[in-house]
């Protein structure tokens, strides 16, 4: 029997009668729930658009996240009230639906590869570290200057590469999220170079 794909799975929660909780996404998706929510928060800074900072908290929540799998958490600890707390119409009816049109190309051209890998708990550590170090950067990049979309970026592959169970997924996600912190670095030391010159 063929595996449903992530995006059906993912519609079928968003269309169903549970509620459009954290707890009941939690329930569905079990071990997956963690990159689920940070692919989910992460998106919107991996945009190529100016957010001026207004997505700072949900960096700080992906890297939260982050820091339960590095411990080797399997289900989720937030608190009580946002476990149960609804999410909200946009996020339900224009988010949601705009990530998961997304993800179906991602499924295109993805498929298992090393899985086993990839559900390894070590190596799921080794994704929690660069999730919260991915995270940390776009956090700390300045706003309005979208150089926090690389590192956004990065950590949305990598959290879909754990979903769909794709190791060349993570390999890119690596990539990318270095590739940006890189750009970070690079530009700061260039304003900072330009700055001694003027003063």
């Amino acid at each position: 029997m063929k595996e449903q794909k992530f995006s059906d799975q993912l519609e079928q929660w968003l269309h169903g009668k549970s509620p459009k909780t954290l707890d009941s996404l939690e329930q569905v998706f079990r071990e997956r729930s963690f990159a689920i929510i940070i692919l989910l928060l992460m998106f919107l800074p991996s945009l190529p658009l100016p957010t001026g900072g207004i997505t700072h908290v949900f960096e700080i929540i992906s890297m939260l996240l982050a820091l339960e799998m590095i411990a080797g958490r399997t289900t989720l600890w937030v608190p009580k009230r946002w476990r149960h707390r609804k999410l909200g119409q946009r996020t339900v009816n224009k988010a949601l639906p705009f990530i998961m049109r997304r993800i179906r190309w991602f499924e295109k051209f993805s498929r298992p590869r090393l899985k086993g890998m990839l559900d390894n708990h070590n190596f799921l550590r080794l994704a929690g570290l660069l999730l919260f170090v991915f995270s940390l950067a776009a956090f700390l990049s300045p706003p309005f200057s979208g150089l926090d979309t690389l590192p956004s970026l990065g950590a949305v592959v990598i959290a879909l590469s754990l979903i769909l169970g794709d190791t060349i997924l993570f390999i890119a996600g690596c990539i990318v999220g270095l590739g940006g912190i890189a750009l970070i670095i690079g530009l700061g030391t260039a304003v900072t170079s330009v700055f001694k010159h003027i003063f």
